[in-house]
């Protein structure tokens, strides 16, 4: 998959996935434990690409919230509501968020 950003709303199903996902936020930050493997990491500092809630329940429980990265996504399976203005900030995005992700990674900023 080339297009990185996909709109929100897009529904996927990731790497071994056994429930669909919706993408409703763009560069997560967690800021509480995640869950890697079944084991929990604590204050990772970690820029993901997507935040995503499952489908079709949607955002019942904070817990259920998940952050990955376009690499994980194992298929598209509903593309979102694309617009000019949402190509355009895809375009922005995908020209930037290395950058920041580096930047936050190793020092823990975006400033």
């Amino acid at each position: 998959m080339k297009e990185r950003f996909l709109p929100i709303g897009t529904v996927v199903m990731l790497n071994g996935g056994k429930k669909e996902v919706m993408i409703t936020s763009y560069c997560i930050f967690p800021t509480n434990g995640t869950v890697k493997d079944g084991k929990e990491i604590v204050n990772e500092k970690k820029m993901y690409e997507y935040g995503g809630c499952i489908y079709p329940e949607g955002m019942i429980n904070s817990n259920l919230i998940c952050a990955f990265n376009h690499d994980q996504i194992a298929e598209v399976l509903y593309m979102g509501y694309e617009t000019d203005k949402q190509k355009e900030l895809s375009k922005v995005m995908n020209d930037g968020y290395e950058k920041y992700k580096e930047k936050y990674e190793k020092e823990g900023t975006l400033e």
